[in-house]
């Protein structure tokens, strides 16, 4: 598994790296266009790196909010586990306690999911 994890994050670096080539790549099929036609396309290119670069920064707030509620709530329910299997007796205010941790959580996300999608509007 820890190989596996190692290669799935050298995947995630790779890809972010290369993606800003990706979005700034262009296929140039002026090639006898005048200056200011030129002119025009560099603008208008410009503008979309900028929007793509946007919605890029948008979409990864999104994932590593999502992931971060996912991580958080992964290791309060394991925690709460343990617990349970020191002190069974204990499991019912342990949940109690669990769910209310749990909506706080992913209250947290959701609200970090808004923000982003709110930011991709204006």
């Amino acid at each position: 598994m820890n190989r596996l994890a190692r290669i799935a994050v050298i995947l995630l670096v790779v890809c972010f790296v290369l993606s800003p080539a990706l979005v700034l790549a262009a296929d140039d099929g002026a090639v006898n266009a005048s200056a200011s036609e030129l002119a025009a396309k560099y603008a208008a290119d410009k503008a979309t790196s900028k929007s793509m670069y946007g919605y890029l920064g948008i979409g990864i707030g999104a994932g590593l909010a999502a992931i971060g509620g996912g991580i958080g709530i992964g290791m309060l329910s394991s925690s709460v586990v343990d617990a349970s299997a020191r002190q069974p007796e204990m499991a019912g205010k342990l949940l109690t306690t669990m769910f209310i941790a749990a909506a706080l959580i992913e209250g947290l996300a959701l609200f970090a999911l808004v923000i982003c999608i709110l930011c991709l509007f204006m």
